[in-house]
């Protein structure tokens, strides 16, 4: 398989709720979400937190024009932090379709964005500016998109204050799962997860905490480590991504997690800033 045919994820960003960068977080990364996606030499990006900034800037080194399609798993402002400080956009030459399906009417991405992170008094420079080279695309959660040849995303709600949006990207008969945000049910298994990380290549998981933290945190949206590894198992996961970590979880902790959940199931580690895993 030559390089063009290559599919692979890439983080940019693997915190939740707050950027925490500094000395404590340099081995995992303090960025918010975001994650590159190769299909071959097609690029998907999900989520613009504040990891976006660094992948603007890798594309930019790539050449150019850039084109991209970036999808929201929400707009919660960790997933959205880093959306008018990637720069691509200022440049009209380049071109993304966005895409979003958890908003209901009357909002939509457009607006919400621009309402809410590219305004006045929030923001100096006029949306004009940077949604140029944007196309909006909504959709329904659950919804089957195919935005370029040869790739199939599907799609499925999940469980988090708001909605949020799972998706399954299908390309050369080969798959990556991404579940964040998400609060696993009290019993059993969310079943739009499983429909979405069945027999998945890579599974990337919100594991914000652990079952112990958990019950603290209980109706906030977040799910665990523990249940990553649960899910895994039930749904014949390859490799397993543990994501979102919480801010509070510093490198020496989350050492700790990744060493439990590598003895808990082979194949399973939290994601780092700048990991890339090659699935094909």
């Amino acid at each position: 398989m030559s390089e063009d045919d290559n599919f692979r994820i890439k983080f940019w960003g693997v915190r939740g709720s707050v950027p925490c960068p500094g000395p404590k977080t340099v081995r995992y990364g303090g960025n918010t979400t975001c994650m590159e996606i190769n299909c071959g030499s097609h690029v998907l990006a999900v989520d613009a937190g504040s990891g976006i900034r660094e992948l603007g800037i890798s594309l930019m080194n790539r050449g150019g024009p850039i084109s991209a399609d970036i999808f929201f798993t929400h707009t919660h402002l960790d997933h959205v932090t880093g959306f008018p400080f990637f720069g691509p956009f200022y440049n009209p030459q380049n071109n993304f379709n966005l895409y979003a399906g958890h908003l209901t009417a009357p909002q939509n991405l457009e607006n919400v964005l621009k309402n809410m992170i590219i305004t006045d008094p929030m923001f100096p420079v006029p949306a004009s500016v940077i949604l140029g080279c944007c196309t909006f695309n909504e959709f329904n959660s659950g919804d089957e998109i195919r935005p370029h040849e040869g790739i199939v995303i599907k799609t499925a709600p999940l469980n988090h204050p708001n909605g949020a949006c799972g998706y399954r990207i299908e390309y050369k008969g080969h798959s990556i799962a991404i579940i964040t945000d998400t609060e696993h049910p009290e019993e059993g298994m969310d079943e739009n997860v499983l429909h979405l990380v069945q027999d998945a290549d890579v599974m990337v998981y919100d594991s914000a905490y652990t079952d112990e933290e958990y019950p603290k945190f209980k109706g906030w949206g977040h799910s665990t480590w523990q249940m990553a590894v649960k899910i895994a198992e039930f749904a014949n996961v390859t490799k397993t991504v543990l994501f979102h970590h919480d801010p509070s979880h510093d490198d020496d902790r989350m050492d700790e997690i990744a060493e439990q959940a590598a003895a808990a199931r082979f194949g399973t580690e939290p994601a780092r800033e700048g990991m890339v895993i090659k699935v094909c």
